[in-house]
C-alpha cells in the first residue's frame, strides 16, 4: 500500500511558475517509478511527466516538454513537477500516481492521490 498527497496548486496568471510536490508513505518509495497526470473538465486523464525509479530517467508529454520538469528527492519521500510558462490550457487537476511497471499509460499506475486544483487565468 502506498499513499500520496499532493499539494501546491492554486491560481497562476498565463506565463507563470508553480512547483507541485508530492508526498509518499506506506512502501519503499524508491522501489516506484512516479508519474503526473491532469485532467480537465470533461476530458479524460492524460499523462504528463514521469521519472524512473532508479535512474532518475525522465519522460514527458509533447505538450509540456521544455516547460515542465519533474523531479524526486527518494530520502523524503517526495516527487516534484516544475511547471514554467504556464497558460490557460494548463488548468486541470493534478494527480501524482506510482507503479512498480516503466510504462506511461494511467492504466499502468497502481496508487493515486486525490489530486490538486492548478488555474492558469488572467
Amino acid at each position: 500500500q502506498v499513499q500520496l498527497v499532493e499539494s501546491g496548486g492554486g491560481l497562476v496568471q498565463p506565463g507563470g511558475s508553480l512547483r507541485l510536490s508530492c508526498a509518499a508513505s506506506g512502501r519503499t518509495f524508491s522501489s516506484y517509478a512516479m508519474g503526473w497526470f491532469r485532467q480537465a473538465p470533461g476530458q479524460e486523464r492524460e499523462f504528463v511527466a514521469r521519472i524512473h525509479w532508479t535512474e532518475g530517467l525522465t519522460a514527458n508529454a509533447g505538450s509540456v516538454k521544455g516547460r515542465f520538469t519533474i523531479s524526486r528527492v527518494n530520502a523524503q519521500n517526495m516527487a516534484y513537477l516544475q511547471m514554467n510558462s504556464l497558460q490557460p490550457d494548463g488548468t486541470a487537476v493534478y494527480y501524482c500516481a506510482a507503479t512498480q511497471k516503466d510504462e506511461l499509460a494511467p492504466s499502468d499506475y497502481d496508487y493515486w492521490g486525490q489530486g490538486t486544483q492548478l488555474t492558469v487565468s488572467s
